[in-house]
């Protein structure tokens, strides 16, 4: 029988909003019309609220919440609202001035609801909705809904926080924005009763700025190594806001000229402005969860950074508004907040970006109409449109600085990628010359200063960037750089890049995108054939060929692990010494490669070859020396692609075939002169972080068995409790006794813990170890390109000098990504790292090692 057209109809049917969904709904999509004008809908919007007050007060609150942090673009418009609500709900034509008891009383309901939320917030240290609910009350002040004496008050409570003894980076900076941000938009109404406070607002934020002075240095996206205070191209955030207050104290805190004036619209609605509760910032507690996903892998979204933030400017400040700038803070900071908010939905945030304008005041960005005037306001002149700045290029910049922030940016840098990249689709004619623009600025910045880790980051947004739009660009302009030195930084990027765009698409695509410039051989741009696997025991000629053969039939043939492991023992008396090889070597390296040559054809190939014989890679990787001859057999294989190596030691440390510790030599051992170029550098990563992330996992194994044993004795001291009988006390007293012990599985998971923790500051020193004595050797060439003469003379540097200049970027990298755990280690790593390898040194290479050491750790340089 037929089904007509019910399923259609079914799928179809819209489900009801129930009244509470209607209320939250009205608040959350004002300004949604085209057409909207908010002398117009906002007096209408507060009528429909006002009618469902008080029995629907908590649903209009949650209304006011949601739209106040999701978005925050509309709070002039919020506070308006809330505002209208405590106005007379009908007054009658011979009533008094003033407004009416009942409508102020149940407008106060909400507002104290909404409060409610707000301490939740700061229960759990939600800093971005702490801020934004400062911004919200912040124009509620300007509307005289809120009393300026309350809203002192809450900043003065959050400055308290930048006076707190050991407090951290993060947690100042973020309390340094709620009060900075709330100055910037109610100081014009603040300052004029509270001068005295607001200057050590100011003051105090000053300290905070000064206190970071050598941690700044470290993070700025364009150093020069021998002058750390040069911040040429970039803006430091809380600098930034200090300037901004200082500006706008100057001049008696005008509110800033991009923020919409809805409190110009409507007149004072009560003569009796809401108090804003006291409240205390309770203390950061940090969590094993949010650590392990910070630490284990610095690219995890939502990470809390502990270092100051320095944004690369790409533009001049006709076409972008500077973060030192009143506008430009508050138009950046807007932009930051949807970029961060809309992650989960990455083509809705490009939709608001690009609709910004609506948001802000007329003339703000040029060619775009901005917030309407008042009603009887004189209308915006008709020039006012050709002004201001460019939305795009103002979008863009925003983007790609957050993107490039050090050590890490707050997300996943693929999250920056597909944002650009849906930016691109929604308006291709404006946001691509933003875009290509962009690219070009930064790479005119490579061999300038630019950070060698902003470098990586910037070869992986380009090919990423490229990938998705069929991978054109105009190479062309770059011909004349492949005369540079071959480890130049242009020429770095262009090898990486053409590499990482390999990855996302096959070797003869990106071949047929290059100029025949690029493609010769003596460009070194691109290599002459795909990055494939490199089996050293294929070729019949090979002397070990036969015994290579023999147990590769074995491992196809999915022999018993103990009989390809019997295999592997005999052929040690079957093979003479090699030049290179000793037997022991060569078998470990037939092992290796057939193993790898097994898994070469996929991933699951890969993983399921090497978990079906771990016993054979165990029983060859017993020493030291035995671990460094399969990293060297495996390093081989996948010599010409730089991204398996780094995916087949990964898997070699997860079934600890090596430690963290043998890679990390492996990677110095084998780069040019023992200098990391990116590919050692992320070999190197990839130690550190499983490192990292062994401990990480096995404290949160601690921490749940402790927990585990604890519910267990509360269990048991309430039983005992409950007994009346004194021979059960005095047994619940040996069963106390008894629960005070640890468990078995607690007792193996503190000795694990110790021995990973062990192991861990092990790493760190060798990565320390390493990094120190490359670039404090006796007449290193590394001391040759820290010196502003040796800067000035960089276009006539070799190609030994250029990769010193990169080393000494990665070790900067390495102390700022890492200063967490450089700092647990500090006292055993500064006293065999430093001590016994520079000992006293007092030379240039010695001292900017030092002096980049304790920049990381937060001490004067």
């Amino acid at each position: 029988m037929s089904r007509g057209n019910y399923d259609h109809d079914r799928r179809r049917e819209a489900i009801p909003e129930s009244g509470e969904q209607r209320l939250r709904s009205a608040i959350i999509k004002i300004g949604e019309d085209p057409e909207f004008h908010p002398t117009h809908e906002l007096p209408r919007v507060a009528k429909y609220l006002r009618t469902n007050l008080p029995a629907s007060a908590p649903a209009i609150s949650e209304g006011f919440r949601i739209g106040v942090t999701e978005q925050p673009y509309k709070i002039p418009y919020y506070s308006s609202l809330l505002a209208l609500l405590f106005a007379p709900e009908d007054p009658a034509p011979d009533a008094q001035d003033g407004p009416s008891t009942s409508s102020e009383h149940v407008a106060r309901v909400v507002l104290d609801d909404f409060f409610k939320g707000f301490q939740a917030f700061l229960d759990r240290l939600a800093w971005r909705e702490l801020r934004l609910c400062i911004h919200f009350f912040s124009h509620l002040v300007l509307l005289q809904t809120v009393s300026a004496t309350s809203m002192l008050a809450l900043l003065q409570s959050f400055a308290a926080v930048l006076d707190e003894p050991g407090v951290s980076f993060y947690r100042a900076q973020q309390a340094a924005l709620c009060v900075g941000e709330g100055l910037i938009r109610a100081g014009s109404v603040l300052y004029d009763a509270h001068r005295e406070e607001i200057t050590e607002l100011l003051a105090s934020i000053s300290s905070l700025s000064e206190s970071y002075t050598t941690l700044k240095a470290l993070t700025r996206p364009v150093t020069l190594y021998h002058d750390p205070a040069h911040a040429s191209g970039s803006d430091e955030l809380l600098d930034s806001l200090l300037a901004v207050l200082s500006e706008l104290q100057a001049a008696s805190f005008p509110l800033v000229s991009c923020i919409p004036r809805s409190h110009e619209h409507f007149p004072q609605t009560t003569t009796s402005p809401f108090d804003l509760p006291a409240v205390l910032v309770p203390p950061e507690v940090v969590e094993i969860d949010g650590e392990e996903a910070a630490a284990a892998d610095p690219e995890k979204s939502s990470i809390k950074t502990d270092m100051p933030s320095s944004y690369l400017r790409l533009f001049h400040d006709e076409s972008t508004p500077s973060l030192s700038t009143p506008a430009g803070f508050v138009l950046r900071s807007a932009f930051s907040d949807v970029i961060g908010i809309f992650e989960v939905n990455r083509k809705e945030c490009a939709r608001i970006l690009l609709e910004m304008p609506r948001w802000v005041e007329n003339g703000t960005f040029k060619g775009k109409t901005g917030v309407s005037p008042p009603e009887g306001a004189d209308p915006p002149n008709e020039d006012a449109n050709e002004t201001g700045w460019i939305l795009e290029n103002t979008i863009v910049e925003t983007l790609l600085s957050t993107l490039l922030l050090l050590p890490a940016p707050p997300h996943k840098p693929v999250y920056y990628f597909s944002l650009v990249t849906e930016l691109c689709k929604a308006s291709p004619q404006t946001v691509g010359p933003a875009v290509g623009k962009s690219f070009r600025k930064l790479y005119s910045l490579l061999g300038e200063g630019l950070d060698v880790e902003v470098a990586r980051r910037f070869s992986e947004w380009f090919s990423s960037h490229m990938s998705n739009f069929g991978f054109n660009w105009v190479w062309r302009e770059w011909i004349p750089d492949l005369s540079l030195a071959s480890h130049h930084p242009k020429r770095a990027f262009i090898r990486r890049a053409l590499e990482y765009e390999t990855r996302l698409s096959y070797h003869d695509r990106v071949l047929k995108t290059l100029p025949p410039e690029f493609q010769a051989a003596e460009a070194e741009a691109i290599a002459a054939e795909a990055p494939g696997p490199l089996f050293e025991y294929d070729d019949p000629a090979h002397p070990l060929y036969e015994p290579a053969q023999s147990l590769l039939t074995l491992i196809r043939g999915r022999s018993k692990a103990d009989e390809v492991v019997q295999h592997a023992e005999t052929l040690r008396s079957t093979i003479s010494d090699t030049p290179n090889l000793t037997p022991d070597s060569a078998v470990r390296s037939i092992a290796v490669q057939c193993l790898l040559h097994v898994g070469a054809r996929s991933f699951s190939h890969f993983l399921n070859a090497i978990e079906r014989y771990l016993a054979l890679l165990r029983s060859l990787s017993n020493t030291a020396d035995d671990k460094a001859d399969i990293l060297d057999a495996a390093g081989r294989f996948w010599i010409k692609n730089s991204q398996m190596v780094g995916i087949v030691f990964d898997k070699f440390m997860q079934y600890q075939i090596v430690e963290p510790g043998d890679v990390i030599a492996w990677a110095f051992r084998t780069a040019t002169g023992h200098r990391l170029g990116t590919n050692e550098w992320d070999i190197v990563k990839v130690a550190l972080d499983k490192s990292i992330g062994r401990v990480l996992l096995t404290k949160r194994k601690v921490a749940l068995l402790r927990k585990e044993e604890e519910d267990v004795s509360a269990r048991a001291k309430a039983q005992a409790a409950a007994e009346e009988d004194s021979q059960m006390d005095v047994e619940a007293e040996k069963k106390d006794d008894a629960v005070v012990s640890d468990s078995p599985a607690l007792q193996t998971s503190l000795k694990a813990l110790a021995t990973l923790t062990r192991e861990q500051r092990m790493t760190f020193s060798r990565a320390l170890d390493e990094f120190v004595a490359v670039l404090t050797k006796s007449a290193s060439p590394s001391i040759g390109v820290i010196g502003a003469e040796a800067w000035e003379g960089r276009a006539d540097w070799n190609e030994e000098q250029w990769q010193f200049w990169e080393m000494w970027g990665w070790y900067r990298h390495f102390c700022r990504a890492y200063a967490v755990h450089l700092g647990t280690y500090a006292a055993t790593l500064e006293t065999v790292s430093l001590g016994e390898t520079i000992g006293g040194d007092v030379g240039e290479a010695a001292r900017l090692v030092r002096q980049t050491w304790n920049a990381a750790l937060g001490r004067e340089m």
